[in-house]
């Protein structure tokens, strides 16, 4: 892609969530949500790959529902009562309808079921921008919105934690089982919102630091599937070696990062009574987990059958920066020991 059009859609999605972040009025939030999803069809197309062309419609078809929903609930808010603020929506109705369609911009379950499809048919790098940043504008209007019904929260929260771990439990495809993560982990996300948002924040920002080193180890080795992760010691036997303790850190395993806003989220849900809601999600980060185990099991102790001739992949040296790389591997390796001060920042 030409590198003037590419500075400028990505100016375009700076601006986007810019826009949604500064803004105290629906239809400037909604403009915004628009200019994001806008600018990052052209990157998910640029391949020309019929997958692509495939996974860029579903894309655009579910969020311009969702916009179209949140336009609707906030212009039937404003005829409700008279408010266009994002702080103000106070009958329940237009409140439900806006949770929802939020919930269907970022890939909540029950509504979830476009993000695994979406994400298989993009390259890793659009597939990473698509995990991570595309999920701040609606996670900033989610955290600003108050809800009238907080049933209405924890059930989406429950459900993707609970489909997150049973979809990615049977994928062969690491793009789709990290789209099954990233359901489960804003389920957690989502479930500790209304009870405490500075840890639906830290659990956000520790995500996207476990996401983007996950992403950026599987486009180093090239990899989309699990058969494909068997060669990757011969391409780099450090991050090999390195790579199960980032996975167990998004399976949220102690002593790793991964552990500490589960940690934290588990804490909360206790002080608010929820117990059999908190027994639940912890049981289900055990499905996540065994598919964590899959990956690390596939990825270090497994040998690519090299039975025919010219079957093993070329071995050039890749042209990827791998500072990012060792930054955030350090991160979601290393920053468990930081909770206590972490913990004291958070505690209002």
């Amino acid at each position: 892609m030409n590198p003037y059009i590419l500075a400028i859609l990505l100016f375009g999605l700076g601006l986007g969530t810019t826009i949604t972040f500064a803004s105290s009025h629906w239809l400037l939030a909604w403009m915004g949500l628009e200019m994001n999803t806008l600018a990052i069809i052209p990157l998910m197309t640029q391949h020309h790959h019929p997958r692509a062309v495939e996974a860029t419609t579903k894309y655009f078809l579910t969020q311009a529902t969702a916009a179209a929903t949140l336009l609707f609930a906030s212009v039937t808010n404003a005829w409700l009562t008279g408010q266009w603020e994002i702080q103000q929506i106070t009958h329940p109705l237009p409140s439900t309808m806006i949770t929802l369609a939020l919930a269907l911009k970022i890939g909540l379950a029950p509504l979830h079921a476009w993000l695994p499809e979406v994400l298989q048919g993009l390259d890793l790098t659009t597939g990473l921008i698509l995990s991570t940043w595309q999920k701040l504008a609606p996670f900033a209007l989610i955290l600003q919105l108050q809800p009238s019904s907080s049933t209405l929260l924890i059930i989406l929260g429950l459900t993707s934690t609970l489909i997150g771990g049973w979809g990615g439990l049977n994928q062969t495809q690491l793009r789709k089982i990290l789209a099954y993560s990233s359901i489960a982990h804003l389920g957690w996300m989502i479930l500790v919102l209304q009870f405490s948002p500075s840890i639906t924040l830290l659990t956000l920002l520790t995500y996207f630091i476990m996401t983007f080193s996950t992403f950026l180890v599987f486009k180093l080795n090239e990899s989309t599937n699990i058969n494909t992760l068997a060669t990757s010691w011969a391409k780099a036997p450090a991050l090999t070696a390195l790579m199960p303790l980032i996975l167990l850190s998004l399976g949220g395993l102690p002593p790793l990062t991964g552990f500490m806003p589960k940690w934290l989220i588990l804490q909360e849900l206790t002080k608010q009574g929820l117990v059999p809601t908190e027994t639940l999600v912890a049981l289900s980060a055990l499905l996540s987990l065994f598919f964590y185990l899959r990956l690390s099991y596939a990825m270090t102790l497994t040998i690519s059958p090299n039975n025919l001739t010219g079957s093993t992949p070329w071995r050039l040296p890749s042209t990827q920066l791998t500072y990012p790389l060792a930054t955030s591997t350090e991160m979601t390796i290393c920053l468990l020991p930081l909770t206590p001060a972490i913990s004291a920042l958070l505690t209002p």
